[in-house]
């Protein structure tokens, strides 16, 4: 079996196969292509689109005989081709639901609409690397039909269905900015699978920005057509549509950039004349019969744009509608394009009758095909970068650390080579990656690698800006993960960056690695290299954008006083907060990584007390998935200082949950912290609750070193806890005790005999509550709840902690965190008490933080 070399694609929606030609340019293999017409199917077929005659699929893809077509079709191409994974699917499903370019709408539109959730199961099915949907500027917010039979924004439809494996970005773009002649905005989006959007990000894979060019650089130099029929003898393409010739003196006065009806004789406007009589014709569009610009970029091509009567269609001279050859080079269709399966050579010798013959027959439908076309430049410029990232597989950290240590790439001379030189031909990702893992002062840092799918997020959620010229700030900037990708969003603008990095080394790296993008001219990047803390920075920034460093100092480090003396939250120590709290002050918006315990945990609640005030715009959630293979979960916070607090969208990418919350609502300031997935079901649970009635205590001095398996005083960890917390487990290899003399002088100790407490097992989701019995005592994993005012729970009362109720309660309540669900001295506010009957309000108690209800973080106690 040979093993296929070429890139491969499957088209659907694919018309004539005009926008999907630019990925045959390219040297792709159309496996499949599918289209419901078959005069469309049949220019693909002239253009030899597939290898096998099979790929070409005429049939309603929402017939399961269609997909299956699709599906066998692939099952070929790996038994003759030996295709291990479909590359690209390209679905560009039928708009007329949705372009504001139809006037007429239908009853049938959402179910014409899901269209779109077809080619969503195709996606699911086929599991390509790569997939695109083009269409209309309102495409993400039209509403269709999901798979769930649920009538959804497509955004949401592709959300919940291509989410979880794909990074993906839409984007509304103009194609008049990315090579076409022909101003037409249009919605993209582009998907890359998990596997591979670390090395590269979907905003990589647009077109580039290039300059517009008019119709004069476009189709000035082909030949004037001044008469009726008249086709160019070397060009069968390029004529002059015929029309009735009462109607030329509508148009032949008309200066470029006016409409026939801006004549001032009532003859020469579009009219009918009625019992002798003029009636001028209804003026829907502004653009009827309007004479394009030389010196301007093309219009935007419909499907009707045989028709002066249709918008923007008059040539800027002669006294016609563009002709076919015109519109195909304002749409980059190149001359090797076929429309019939007649070479064109023989179709310009055939004789003029023969030729008008062959335009009467044919010129509808081509025209029609490309009015309905993207832009072949368009998708050929996508198909280029997907080209390149494949060549360009992703390379596991293990990999990277072997090529680290064999090329002995921690040395800096020859790490500084290696980059230069680039001898394996890497991309600019992976070389990225190597500088990161290979800088062996990177722990002291913490600058681990930011990866590209955690940045593709945050740039999505960024909001744009009216500005031509950003000033931005990255005030941890290590090897540069986050410009390339900043500049894409902001593509277009004059940016100047500040780049900020405590080592001189990352930075040198960074500028070395950038080297291996294409920055644009527009784009000035200021290498600092100080600590950003101490730094002088003499202006604002428009946004501030970055990942800092998270460790906590030590209490003999001398620079914690210095920071400390600038920072709004001065009861911590770890650095991440200084950053924030600096970055705060220097920019108009603000976006930065953050561990996720900023939502939490008691050293931050300065920290969400002042931030509570400003407009946290978005708060995405990452969990463990923004560091793959580092033990800590973190978000990414926005925040406009321009602004003042209102709605909050909160995404997590752990859960697939996309909200839009009342920052009120989520920062209220009777919670003991920010509840960022709160809800109806949770304030319902919280209607049943009285609050606030306990303290906590967890011991941090048992450890495995003076635990036995018999001895004097039993030690209950959370696994001798049953599910229900009706009774203690007995459980071999695993139940543990300790002497009386070492327990002596724990904290622990006070609670040995102490039956009016009660246990609880910390990280779980599976809360649940026993009363504690006599002599014995507890390790980390048991957390003690202390009663206030001497409350007794009842039975009913610790039933109801363990309830599937109450836990998905509890999931809400503590942000779905994984890495933090000790319960500590914020989070025991949730161990409410059963009502007999429900409050008004979800929260009517305040949570007033004791002192001698404050826990030590970890990080304390480990200090």
């Amino acid at each position: 079996m040979k093993i296929i070399e070429k890139p491969t694609y499957i088209s659907l929606f694919s018309s004539a196969g005009i926008g999907c030609y630019g990925f045959k340019l390219e040297g792709f293999d159309c496996v499949a292509t599918n289209e419901l017409i078959t005069r469309r199917l049949e220019v693909q077929k002239f253009n030899k689109k597939c290898k096998y005659e099979s790929g070409y699929i005429c049939g309603d893809i929402t017939e399961d005989a269609t997909k299956n077509a699709l599906y066998d079709q692939i099952a070929l191409w790996k038994k003759r081709e030996g295709l291990s994974r479909i590359d690209v699917v390209i679905a560009t499903p039928p708009c007329q639901g949705m372009s504001v370019a139809n006037h007429k709408k239908s009853e049938t539109e959402i179910v014409r609409n899901s269209l779109v959730i077809e080619s969503i199961k195709v996606i699911k099915q086929i599991n390509p690397r790569f997939f695109i949907f083009e269409n209309v500027p309102a495409f993400m917010k039209t509403i269709c039909t999901d798979i769930d039979g649920e009538h959804k924004s497509i955004a949401s439809a592709i959300e919940n269905n291509l989410g979880q494996a794909y990074s993906y970005t839409s984007r509304v773009i103009n194609f008049k900015n990315y090579g076409a002649c022909s101003s037409r905005q249009r919605t993209v989006v582009i998907g890359v699978s998990k596997d591979y959007a670390d090395e590269v990000s979907p905003l990589e894979l647009y077109p580039d920005l290039v300059k517009e060019r008019t119709l004069r650089e476009v189709i000035g130099d082909l030949k004037p057509l001044k008469e009726f029929g008249e086709i160019d003898e070397n060009d069968i393409y390029h004529s002059f549509r015929p029309y009735p010739e009462h109607m030329r003196a509508w148009i032949a006065d008309i200066k470029e950039g006016q409409s026939a009806f801006d004549n001032v004789d009532d003859n020469k406007k579009p009219h009918r004349v009625v019992g002798g009589k003029i009636v001028i014709n209804q003026r829907k569009n502004a653009d009827k019969y309007t004479r394009q610009y030389w010196d301007k970029v093309g219009p935007c091509i419909h499907t009707r744009n045989d028709q002066m009567a249709s918008q923007n269609t008059v040539h800027p001279c002669d006294d016609r509608v563009f002709s076919i050859r015109e519109l195909m080079l304002m749409m980059t269709v190149p001359y090797s394009f076929k429309w019939v399966e007649t070479d064109f050579n023989i179709l310009n010798d055939l004789p003029t009758e023969q030729k008008r013959a062959f335009l009467k027959k044919e010129e509808i439908k081509i025209r029609q095909s490309l009015g309905e076309a993207v832009p072949t430049v368009i998708f050929q410029s996508i198909a280029k970068k997907i080209k390149s990232a494949l060549k360009h597989p992703p390379l596991n950290t293990a990999t990277i650390n072997k090529l680290v240590s064999s090329n002995k790439l921690s040395e800096v001379d020859n790490l500084r080579d290696f980059i230069i030189n680039n001898p394996m031909n890497l991309s600019a990702t992976t070389l990225g990656k190597i500088a990161e893992l290979a800088n062996t002062s990177r722990t002291d840092n913490a600058a681990f690698f930011t990866s590209k799918t955690l940045i593709t997020e945050m740039m999505k959620a960024l909001p744009d800006t009216d500005k031509d010229i950003i000033r931005i700030l990255e005030p941890s900037v290590g090897v540069g993960n986050f410009l390339p990708l900043i500049i894409k969003k902001f593509e277009g603008k004059r940016i100047i960056f500040d780049v900020v990095d405590i080592d001189e080394h990352s930075l040198e790296f960074a500028e070395l690695i950038l080297q291996h993008y294409n920055i644009p001219d527009t784009c000035t990047i200021n290498y600092i290299h100080d600590d950003f803390l101490l730094h002088n920075f003499e202006e604002k920034y428009d946004y501030i954008i970055g990942n800092p460093p998270f460790f906590k100092m030590k209490s003999t480090n001398k620079l914690l006083n210095v920071y400390r003396c600038n920072a709004i939250n001065k009861a911590t120590t770890n650095i991440c907060s200084f950053f924030l709290d600096k970055a705060i002050n220097l920019g108009n918006y603000v976006a930065l990584v953050f561990p996720k315990f900023l939502l939490n945990t008691p050293e931050f609640a300065p920290t969400r007390s002042y931030l509570s005030e400003k407009a946290i715009e978005c708060i995405i959630d990452f969990g463990e998935k923004g560091f793959p293979g580092v033990l800590v979960e973190t978000l990414a916070v926005f925040i406009n200082n321009l602004s003042r607090p209102s709605n909050t969208r909160v995404a997590s990418i752990t859960h697939g949950k996309y909200l839009s919350q009342s920052q009120k609502y989520i920062f209220d300031e009777k919670l003991p912290y920010w509840i960022i997935y709160r809800d109806s079901r949770f304030d319902d649970v919280c209607k049943k609750l009285d609050f606030n009635v306990f303290k906590v205590f967890r011991d941090r001095q048992i450890t495995n070193t003076l635990l036995s398996d018999s001895g004097d005083v039993r030690v209950l960890k959370s696994r001798n806890i049953s599910d229900d917390g009706k009774e203690i487990i007995n459980l071999s290899d695993y139940d543990s005790y300790i002497n009386y003399d070492a327990i002596k002088g724990l904290a622990v100790s006070e609670y040995l005999d102490r039956d009016d407490v009660y246990l609880t097992p910390n990280m779980t989701y599976k809360p649940r509550v026993m009363r504690k019995p006599k002599n014995c005592v507890v390790n980390g994993s048991l957390a003690i709840l202390i009663p206030k005012k001497d409350i007794v729970p009842t039975d009913k009362q610790m039933e109801f902690f363990s309830t599937q109720e109450y836990r998905e309660f509890y999931q809400i309540a503590r942000n779905y965190q994984t890495r933090s669900l000790n319960v500590d001295a914020c989070s025991v506010f949730f161990y409410g008490l059963l009502r007999e009957k429900d409050k008004k309000s979800p929260i009517t108690e305040k949570f007033i933080e004791e002192d001698n209800n404050v826990q030590l973080t970890i990080f304390e106690y480990m200090k």
